[in-house]
């Protein structure tokens, strides 16, 4: 099915600025921006007011005067709790929903591609990624269609690479944690060369031990190394390797539940066989990338990149599907899906400032895109392990999974997007955004044989445009709206058209909000938001179509900052209305949206005490609503709060920078049911309702870090 491009106001006035700023004098430009995309990463990390995010074809922005919802984690916040995963990170941004494989926000599905990227290059969201491996964390709230190309209105998850320092940098760190597990990192940066002109940095991790579970294991294992060369003054090359190993077995496994059922009060997750000693995670991420930054006169900035990802995944988790609300299960693993994924991704952006008249425009032109491909075990199958009970879980002989090296080529899906956008400014006080882009999409299945068994080819428009006001300089009022373009779902297996493609979708979104620079240390920021996307899912005839509307409506709160000198916080709340409109049956119309709770709060607060420098306490705060387990709301699983607990302290030891730290999460030992999700990514697929996972325990990490 073919989507035309339609004909927008939007696309019209980003045409029409282009075309005056063509023909405008290179000589009337009367604002420069500095070349910052040829220094070394800064030793001091930004003031929260200041900082910035990178948002597709726009680059580099300040967060403040942005005029959508825009989150970033700091490299202080990731240091002082020990965060070893990206999911980690998503505890303290209410809006995110992070503990299932694909991130999300505004309670909208993620994609496994479409919405994360490394560096501004797409990346696969379901394998795993270690914390230690980047300097920050960025998130844009809601659809972003117009800056990146089509996407799942789930938000952009970009993570930002550490990059090399100009002065040398060396830390070591050994630490254990829960499960008598030890951890041993090294994190090494400087110049290479006496110019300054080579500079490098190097990560290097081993995190393994025992699991909370009584015979699990866990292992993390990286080597992340990033190069910068200064070919001249105004150019730099930016290289990226890593290389991730993932590995967790024993731990509990998915619980999911059949017709009409809910979920009982959530067990202890350190209870022996919830999941098999055998089952669990084996990935290997391999990841390289290249960016090449110029700057043009001082005014005009360039960048390409390209980015090559190979993800292996031996996937021999446990399912545990309830068959009464009595806590019996029966145990399934399946070895069906994916265990390589491909990617190749690329970008070129083109950004800079003309002045046409009393109009200041930045402008900003270029492309993205990427091909990804799926390979699956040619003998990957579903196996019925047995039966068993929360009050007596069972151990099972190790079904014969597959070879998973001995694949085959199930799938592959490209994207192509252009993109073209204008931020015109008509006074310090106004100024309207415009931006769009054009894209290109095609995807096609294969069976074992090789041959194709579905394929799909689209093209389509996604736009947005968001006018901006300042009454005064630290405050920021804005009001977007956005039109974006995805990818349409492929019908699940168990539906009367399995494998076939839906044509896209389109989403809106409408958002208004707030941005406030406290005393220039806190950043005060709200949103209030709508979006509407289709609805899909397997219906009562057994044709997985889209079959109703998810209508999202929420408010966000955040803080991010320094409320004292010695007081630094982070968090908010999310209030969200999900609901399911427009459907066949009366008795799912107007239904909160399955897994999503109406309330979410998280808070992480610093102290710096006084009588003690260098040493600080913190804690963290999470909260979640209850979430309902079915479209009809038949069931619920209640809402849970858990407590996070720290401290740091810095000293001298042998005449070295030292910090001792040490921290507990979930400190009360809160049991309870997170990542809430239907069979199906939009709803139900036909192979069972909704499942859900347990939360971890509580969790203790100290450590040692010795900087040289």
């Amino acid at each position: 099915m073919k989507i035309n491009s339609r004909n927008t106001p939007v696309i019209s006035l980003i045409s029409l600025s282009v075309l005056i700023a063509i023909n405008a004098n290179a000589a009337e430009n009367t604002t420069e921006q500095p070349a910052l995309t040829v220094t070394a990463a800064p030793s001091q990390t930004p003031s929260s007011v200041d900082k910035k995010a990178t948002l597709g074809n726009l680059g580099s922005q300040e967060i403040r005067n942005t005029p959508w919802s825009v989150e970033t984690v700091s490299p202080q916040l990731m240091k002082r709790q020990q965060l070893k995963s990206i999911t980690d990170i998503y505890r303290y941004m209410p809006s995110v929903q992070g503990d299932g494989a694909r991130p999300q926000t505004r309670g909208m599905q993620g994609s496994v591609v479409q919405n994360s990227m490394i560096d501004g290059l797409n990346v696969v969201s379901t394998t795993d990624y270690a914390a230690e491996q980047f300097d920050h964390l960025e998130v844009l709230n809601g659809l972003a269609g117009s800056l990146y190309g089509p996407a799942n209105p789930a938000g952009l998850f970009n993570f930002v690479s550490k990059r090399p320092t100009d002065t040398p940098q060396h830390s070591i760190t050994v630490g254990g944690g829960t499960g008598l597990s030890h951890l041993l990192s090294g994190d090494f940066s400087g110049p290479l060369d006496d110019n300054d002109r080579l500079r490098y940095r190097l990560n290097m991790l081993d995190d393994e031990g025992n699991g909370y579970v009584k015979g699990s294991k866990k292992r993390r294992q990286l080597v992340s190394l990033a190069l910068d060369a200064n070919l001249t003054d105004k150019t730099v090359l930016e290289t990226n390797f890593s290389y991730y190993h993932f590995y967790d077995k024993g731990l509990p496994g998915k619980f999911a539940l059949g017709s009409g059922l809910t979920f009982p009060a959530a067990p202890d997750p350190k209870t022996a066989h919830l999941g098999q000693s055998y089952a669990g995670d084996n990935n290997h991420t391999l990841t390289a990338g290249v960016h090449l930054k110029h700057d043009f006169d001082g005014n005009w900035q360039g960048e390409v990149g390209v980015l090559r990802q190979i993800a292996d995944r031996e996937s021999t988790a446990v399912t545990n599907t309830f068959t009464d609300n009595k806590g019996h299960y029966t145990t399934t693993t399946s070895s069906a899906t994916a265990s390589r994924f491909t990617i190749n991704s690329y970008m070129a952006n083109l950004n800079g400032e003309v002045d046409t008249g009393w109009i200041h425009h930045q402008i900003s032109t270029g492309l993205r895109g990427f091909v990804w491909k799926n390979m699956n075990p040619i003998a990957g199958g579903t196996s019925t392990l047995g039966s068993a009970s929360l009050d007596n879980p069972q151990a099972f002989a190790e079904p014969d999974y597959p070879d998973f090296t001995d694949r085959y080529h199930s799938a592959t899906a490209t994207q192509h997007a252009f993109l073209l956008s204008d931020n015109l400014s008509f006074s310090p006080q106004w100024s309207l955004l415009l931006a769009g882009s054009e894209s290109l999409l095609s995807s096609s299945n294969y069976n074992k044989a090789g041959s194709r068994t579905s394929e799909s080819s689209n093209s389509g428009f996604s736009g947005s445009a968001s006018l901006m006001y300042k009454p005064v300089d630290p405050l920021t009022l804005y009001v977007s709206y956005a039109d974006s373009l995805q990818q349409g779902d492929t019908a699940p297996t168990g539906s009367n058209n399995a494998g076939n493609i839906l044509a896209p979708y389109r989403s809106r979104q409408v958002e208004m909000g707030s941005k406030l620079a406290i005393n220039n240390k806190l950043l005060l920021t709200a949103a209030v938001f709508q979006i509407k996307r289709p609805y899909a899912y397997t219906n009562a005839s057994g044709d997985y179509a889209i079959d109703g509307e998810q209508r999202n409506r929420g408010i966000e709160l955040m803080a991010d900052g320094d409320v004292t000198d010695r007081l630094h916080i982070y968090g908010g709340m999310t209030w969200l209305d999900p609901r399911l409109l427009k459907t066949a049956s009366k008795q799912t119309e107007d239904k909160q949206i399955v897994g999503l709770s109406r309330y979410v709060a998280s808070l992480f607060a610093a102290y710096d005490l006084p009588m003690l420098s260098g040493t600080d306490i913190h804690g963290g705060l999470h909260y979640v609503g209850r979430r309902s387990t079915d479209n009809q709301n038949n069931g619920w699983v209640s809402g849970y709060t858990t407590l996070d607990a720290g401290t740091a302290w810095k000293t001298q030891l042998f005449n070295t920078a030292t910090t001792f730290r040490l921290d507990v999460t979930n400190l009360t030992n809160r049991h309870y049911w997170t990542n809430i999700v239907p069979g199906g990514l939009n709803g139900y697929s036909g192979s069972g309702y909704a499942s859900a996972q347990l939360g971890e325990p509580r969790m203790v990490q100290v450590s040692m870090q010795l900087n040289f």
